[in-house]
């Protein structure tokens, strides 16, 4: 079963983070698209889904996942120890989230932001739904 992540395309860090997933992803598990693409678009009206830009999304089994779920639902895929942070889902929602917010807001400040989405590398194009 694939699983699609939609991310801010023009953030530093959202693009480290998909690199992150696509190097610790053998079994190609994953797909990808920018919130800001048109098929990221399509996706979340699709699954009547939230247009806001400050949370990487999840698409698994028809069903939408964001902010720290999200994240800790993609961990608990990854090859190595990155599955066992599946622990922390035990914690309330709205906790988990006052840290992933806090993180998602300050992004552009700590981490930069791109003029334009990250192109993907040769290897990984077919990852990449909106390329």
């Amino acid at each position: 079963m694939k699983r699609i992540i939609l991310f801010d395309g023009v953030c530093n860090f959202c693009s480290s983070s998909v690199q992150f997933i696509i190097k610790r992803d053998p079994t190609l598990k994953f797909q990808f698209a920018s919130l800001q693409s048109e098929k990221g678009q399509q996706l979340l009206t699709k699954h009547r889904a939230s247009q806001d830009m400050d949370s990487m999304v999840l698409i698994e089994k028809d069903r939408v996942y964001t902010k720290s779920t999200a994240a800790l639902r993609i961990a608990k895929e990854l090859k190595g120890f990155y599955q066992f942070f599946v622990i922390f889902l035990v914690i309330p929602k709205p906790v988990r989230d006052i840290f992933y917010t806090i993180l998602a807001k300050n992004r552009y400040r700590w981490f930069g932001k791109k003029d334009q989405c990250m192109i993907p590398k040769p290897e990984d194009k077919q990852r990449f739904l909106d390329t």
